[in-house]
C-alpha cells in the first residue's frame, strides 16, 4: 500500500504556508472552513494571523472556532467574539463560532466508545474544511496536532465534555477522573464523524510546529517553549501529519524536546494517532517530502 505524502518545510513564513498548502494539491471547494484555535487570553504561543492571514484569504476562508467548555475568556460567545478581536483574528478574514446558536449530533460509525459527536450547528454551512493546526504539548492529550484540532476542536463546548468522557457523562466536574485512553480513543472517534459528514475529499491538514510549548493555547499561563521550531508539515493524512510531527519531535537534535517527550509520554499521546489508524482514518506510515 503506498504511504501518505507528508510534506515539510523549515521556513516557517506565510509564503512558505502558502507555497506548502499548494504542494497538497488540494481542491477545497465551496465555503472553506479553517479551523485554528483561537488561543485562551493570557497565552502566546497561537498561530500568529501575520502568519496565517495569505493563506485564509488565498482560499476566502473564513475562520472558525467552537465555545471551551472550561470557564475563562472563549466560554461564551460574547467573551469569544472579543479574544478573536484581541488576538487580531478578526482583522484579517471573516470569523465564525460554530456553536454559537447551539449544536448538532453526528453519527459515529463503528466508533469505540462514541455513537454520537456533537458539533456547532453552523459546521452544516461549509462545503470544505482546512484543519489549521498548531503542533504543541498537551495537559491532558500530550500533544495537539490534527487529530486533537479537528475531534475537541471542532466539537460544542457540549462536545467536548462527552468526547472527554468518552459518552460517559456530561458533567464537566467528570472531566478530571475519566478514564484516559478511552478519551485518546474518543477524540479518534470524534475525528472519524467529521471526517465522514465533511467528505474526506474535502479536508486538508496543516500543522505548525513552533512554540512547541509542552502546554496547548487553551492554557492562559502556558510554560516557555523549551527546544527550538521545526518547521511546517502538510498533509491529506492526519494520522499520518500528527505522526510526522511526533517523530519530528523525536529526531530533533535540541536537547530542549525532553520536556515535549516527557509530555507526550506521560500521557500516552501517541495513542490517539494509534486510534484514529485502527479507525481507518489514515496511516502512521508516510513519505516525508521537503520542499526545500
Amino acid at each position: 500500500m503506498e504511504k501518505s505524502k507528508v510534506y515539510f518545510t523549515p521556513e516557517i513564513t506565510p509564503q512558505a504556508l502558502v507555497r506548502i498548502y499548494r504542494a497538497l494539491g488540494a481542491e477545497l471547494k465551496g465555503s472553506v472552513a479553517v479551523k485554528i484555535s483561537t488561543g485562551e487570553p493570557g497565552g502566546h504561543n497561537f498561530l500568529n494571523p501575520n502568519l496565517i492571514k495569505d493563506l485564509v484569504q488565498e482560499l476566502k476562508g473564513t475562520i472558525v472556532e467552537c465555545n471551551t467548555a472550561y470557564e475563562g475568556r472563549r466560554n461564551t460567545s460574547m467573551a469569544h467574539w472579543h479574544t478573536m478581536e484581541e488576538h487580531g483574528f478578526t482583522a484579517i478574514a471573516p470569523c465564525d463560532l460554530l456553536d454559537e446558536e447551539g449544536d448538532m449530533a453526528l453519527p459515529v460509525e463503528g466508533g469505540k466508545h462514541l455513537r454520537e459527536n456533537y458539533v456547532g450547528t453552523h459546521l452544516k454551512e461549509y462545503g470544505s474544511m482546512l484543519m489549521l493546526s498548531h503542533f504543541k504539548g498537551h495537559a491532558m492529550g500530550g500533544f495537539g496536532g490534527a487529530l486533537k484540532n479537528m475531534s475537541i476542536g471542532v466539537a460544542s463546548a457540549r462536545g467536548k465534555v462527552w468526547i472527554h468522557n468518552s459518552a460517559a457523562s456530561l458533567s464537566f466536574d467528570d472531566v478530571f477522573t475519566a478514564d484516559h485512553d478511552s478519551f485518546l480513543e474518543s477524540m479518534a472517534d470524534a475525528d472519524k464523524a467529521v471526517m465522514d459528514f465533511m467528505g474526506r475529499e474535502n479536508i486538508a491538514y496543516i500543522n505548525v510546529a513552533n512554540n512547541l510549548s509542552v502546554d496547548c493555547d487553551c492554557d492562559a499561563h502556558p510554560h516557555d517553549p523549551e527546544m527550538a521550531d521545526i518547521g511546517i508539515f502538510a498533509s491529506l493524512d492526519p494520522v499520518a501529519l500528527d505522526q510526522a510531527c511526533v517523530d519530528a519531535v523525536y529526531n530533533s537534535p535540541d536537547s530542549g524536546k525532553a520536556a515535549l517527550i516527557e509530555r507526550m509520554e506521560s500521557r500516552n499521546g501517541i495513542h490517539t494517532v494509534e486510534a484514529a489508524q485502527a479507525l481507518g482514518l489514515g496511516r502512521r506510515e508516510y513519505e516525508l517530502v521537503a520542499l526545500d
